[in-house]
Formats: C-alpha cells, structure tokens, sequence
C-alpha cells in the first residue's frame, strides 16, 4: 500500500503505454524529432516554398550592405573598378600583359567582374550560417536558403556592375554582336556553379569557423593562376598536352573565357589578331555546363547532410 511520502515517477508511462520504449511511444502518437532532417525531396519542396523568402532577404541585404558607406551603392561599382585599375598598373603596363592581348582593358574588366562574382559568392556563403545564427535559431525554415540567398546576393551585384561593363567595352571600340546574348547562359551556368561552392563553404564554415579567415589567401591564389590578368594560353602553350587539358578545366578560366568571347569574339579570331588572338578550349560549354551542375548537385547534397545541426551547440 502505497502512501504520499512514496516516491512516484510521473514521466514513467501508465495504462495501455505501460512498458513502450521511448520510440514506440512516439510511432504511437505520430511524434516526431523536433529539427529532424526531411528527405530530400520534401527539403527541396520546401526550399522551393520559400523562394520569395530568399529574394525579399537577398535584396534586403543588398540594399543595406553599403547603408553606412557616403557613397551608399556606388561602392558596388567602385571596388571592381579600383581592382581593374589596380591589376591594369601592375599587369598591364609594368608586366606588360596589354601587349600580348587585344582590347586588354575590356578583356581585363570582364575577367575582374566575373571573377569577383565566384570569389565574393564563396566567401559569403562560408559566413552565410555562422554569421546567422540568431536568424537560424528564432525561425524555422530550409538553412539552404541562406547561402543561396548570398549567392543571389552577389548576383544582383554583378548585374548593377554590368552595366559600367558594357560601357567600358564599348569605349574600347568593340561592337555587339549576337554573341552577346551567351552572357545570359554563361550567367546562369555560373550562378549555379557559385551556389554550389557556396553551400560547401558554408557547411564547412558552420563547423570551423576559422575557415573564413583561410579563404581569402585560397580565393587571392586561385585568382592569380585562372588568368584574370593574363591570357592563360600564352603561358601553358609550350606545356604537354595533357597538362594543357587539365589546366584548361580551371572552372574560373572556363566561365572568364565564356564571358570573354560573349563580349569580344573578335578577340578569338587569329585572321584579325593573328598570334595575338586568344584561344578558346573544345567543348568549353560542356566544361561550363559539367561545372556547374556537379558542383550544384554536390553542394547541395552535402549541405542538406547536416540541416538538423546548423544552429546548434
């Protein structure tokens, strides 16, 4: 006969719940795991559902990123440019690098911008969910809403920059042509290689932070050997063969050197450049197009692995 000093275990189950583990109580009642990963399809259904969260965040962001900054959005346009002035001093006239190219400032400015587009998507997808984790933990939503809206981000960018682009090539006497209408695909094909590496970096950045601070070293190296600069060509042709292939699947070069011939096929033509003329890989849409879907699928995959651990600990 029990009395009232006898201890009673009130989250022990009674009744018809008596002797059920943990588990088999939850199959019972329909629980389930709060924060529990959903299957890919339902993660990319409910990614899908959130496509006008992750547009009004992207432009919401843009709009505030150069809020405290006199210059405000000018600032968007104003850091490629310094960069292509800079890069024109130093490669252009004191290593001499406009000698060996045609139209070099367009050519230059094309491969900045592109460049800068991968370069600052990266970089902010590796911060996407660390530098977010009170908007990670107050609201439930799919957390690879965040390095794509990054991406998007960066997107926005580069085309508010597109338009001084197509100024300063048409400066540099260059007709449009209707190769100009590649820049749309080349975009996108891009857009979806920076997404993909975005959502690496940015389960990488989530579980070490000090990532972010290594990028910038790793992003600055990359740029240097993709030719952003210099034609690439004129540097691997004495090379063997093999090494030229494999040199010429450098992602960064494949989409500059799309971007490039976009905006000047001219300066692919060796019956008016001659030895000048730049030289545009085979098969370089099937590089681009490989690119971009095994680096979205890929990210996109290894991010949704670890959705139920962003924003925990």
């Amino acid at each position: 006969m029990s009395t009232l000093s006898d201890p009673v275990n009130l989250s022990a189950p009674r009744g018809s719940d008596a002797g059920l583990t943990p588990k088999q109580l939850a199959d019972k009642y329909g629980l389930s795991v709060s924060g529990k990963r959903p299957s890919l399809p339902q993660y990319i259904r409910q990614l899908w559902a959130r496509r006008s969260f992750i547009t009004a965040f992207a432009t919401a962001r843009l709009v505030a990123q150069y809020t405290t900054a006199k210059l405000g959005q000018l600032w968007q346009v104003l850091t490629p440019l310094l960069n292509c002035a800079v890069f024109y001093l130093v490669f252009g006239v004191i290593m001499k690098s406009r000698d060996s190219v045609p139209v070099y400032i367009a050519w230059l400015c094309v491969g900045v911008f592109v460049f800068q587009f991968s370069q600052s998507a990266i970089q902010a997808g590796t911060r996407s969910i660390s530098d977010n984790l009170g908007l990670i933990r107050a609201l439930h939503f799919p957390r690879a809403c965040l390095p794509i809206a990054f991406t998007v981000i960066q997107l926005q960018q580069l085309l508010i920059s597109m338009v001084v682009l197509v100024a300063i090539v048409l400066v540099n006497n260059v007709t449009p042509t209707m190769t100009w209408l590649l820049i749309i695909p080349t975009l996108l094909l891009q857009s979806m290689f920076n997404t993909g590496l975005a959502m690496v970096m940015a389960r990488v950045g989530a579980k070490t932070s000090d990532i972010s601070q290594l990028m910038p070293f790793l992003l600055r190296t990359w740029m240097y050997v993709s030719g952003v600069m210099y034609s690439v060509s004129g540097y691997i042709k004495t090379w063997p063969e093999v090494w030229q292939t494999v040199y010429s699947w450098n992602p960064a070069t494949v989409y500059m050197d799309l971007m490039r011939y976009a905006f000047m096929p001219e300066s692919f033509d060796k019956k008016i450049y001659g030895d000048k003329a730049l030289i545009l890989p085979h098969h370089i849409w099937i590089m681009a197009g490989t690119w971009a879907v095994v680096a979205f699928v890929i990210g996109f995959v290894f991010f949704w692995k670890s959705e139920e651990e962003y924003g925990r600990g």
